[in-house]
């Protein structure tokens, strides 16, 4: 289903907004509704949060981009309501405002240039969070916990035996169980504050290439920084994006960002967090087909594209099937991918 044109009037005047304010919906996002809310000066992404997250993450937010700004950074800032409150709870929903920062968003990395620029800017992001501590108000279980996605998986399969596209997700899973079991060991690494969805559009870049901000922060959390940057390299490293089929992972690109993100953040990551890139990227590829593939039955986390699908479960068990295709990519590449890594991460 669409999104509404505009939020309901008791949200908008919340914020102080009138009937006169320009509405635009956001669609880049796959979790939070967003509207781009402007009236005379004022200017905020107006977001409603999806049931995932709850109203505490909002203080998260608000400390964590407090530092950043005080840092240097910048970062969306949360506005406050008319009453000064960081959120509203409406009838359907819970909303939150957030400063809008002008930028060029990317649906995905065409370029060496470009994955160089976004490695950049989130090694800075990264350098300025290192010193922070901070104890977080709202916590998500472990979202790169494979066993539970996989867990999920099996779930859904027990739960949707009727549903039409019940035998080829079942297929899928058999094929995404099979390569998790190839997969490197997990090693311990140190806990760090991460940004926790790094993909490409979550980072902001101004007319010339270069960075200007790291957006889309519900997903901060306490977390490792192999599965951050291999979230991120999943992501970005996939030239086709995630609605192609037969994905290929692009090493030059890889090689780009990884860089980069080492200049950006003076040489932030450990010795064990760098030989841990490369496996993570392709575990976390293949989690995220385990994640597709559940909604594909479940058909309620994902937003989906109505124009080009003639529904959610369709889109998600396309995404489902490119995400595998990606991992197994990664898999062929690993030795060279790892070399690549070596380089652009050591000094």
């Amino acid at each position: 289903m669409a999104a509404p044109a505009r939020p309901p009037a008791a949200v908008l005047e919340a914020w102080g907004f009138g009937e006169a304010a320009s509405v635009l919906p956001v669609t880049t996002g796959l979790i939070n509704l967003t509207y781009r809310v402007e009236e005379g000066a004022r200017h905020v992404a107006l977001q409603r949060l999806h049931p995932i997250f709850d109203a505490r993450v909002n203080q998260d937010i608000d400390a964590i981009t407090a530092h950043l700004e005080a840092e240097g950074m910048r970062t969306p800032r949360p506005v406050r309501t008319t009453t000064g409150e960081l959120s509203l709870e409406a009838e359907d929903g819970s909303w939150r405002a957030l400063g809008w920062i002008d930028g060029v968003v990317h649906e995905r990395v065409t370029s060496t240039s470009l994955a160089s620029e976004g490695g950049r800017l989130a090694g800075r992001f990264h350098a300025h969070l290192a010193p922070l501590e901070h104890d977080f108000h709202f916590q998500r279980p472990d979202a790169h916990d494979f066993a539970r996605h996989l867990a999920g998986l099996s779930e859904a399969l027990a739960k949707h035996r009727v549903h039409g596209a019940h035998a080829e997700v079942k297929a899928l899973a058999t094929q995404i169980v099979a390569h998790a079991l190839q997969l490197p060991r997990v090693p311990a690494l140190p806990v760090r504050i991460i940004h926790g969805d790094l993909k490409i559009t979550n980072l902001l870049f101004d007319d010339v290439g270069a960075g200007v901000a790291v957006v889309d922060l519900d997903t901060l959390a306490h977390g490792r920084m192999d599965v951050e940057l291999g979230d991120a390299m999943r992501s970005w490293c996939n030239p086709g994006g995630e609605d192609q089929v037969d994905a290929e992972f692009d090493p030059e690109l890889f090689a780009a960002a990884l860089a980069g993100f080492h200049e950006g953040s003076l040489g932030l990551l450990s010795q064990a967090e760098r030989e841990a890139v490369v496996s993570a990227t392709e575990r976390i590829a293949l989690e995220l087909s385990s994640r597709f593939a559940r909604d594909t039955l479940e058909e309620a986390r994902f937003g989906w594209n109505e124009a080009r699908f003639e529904s959610r479960s369709a889109h998600n068990l396309h995404r489902a099937r490119g995400q595998l295709s990606l991992a197994r990519s990664i898999r062929d590449q690993r030795e060279v991918l790892e070399r690549l890594a070596r380089h652009a991460l050591n000094d």
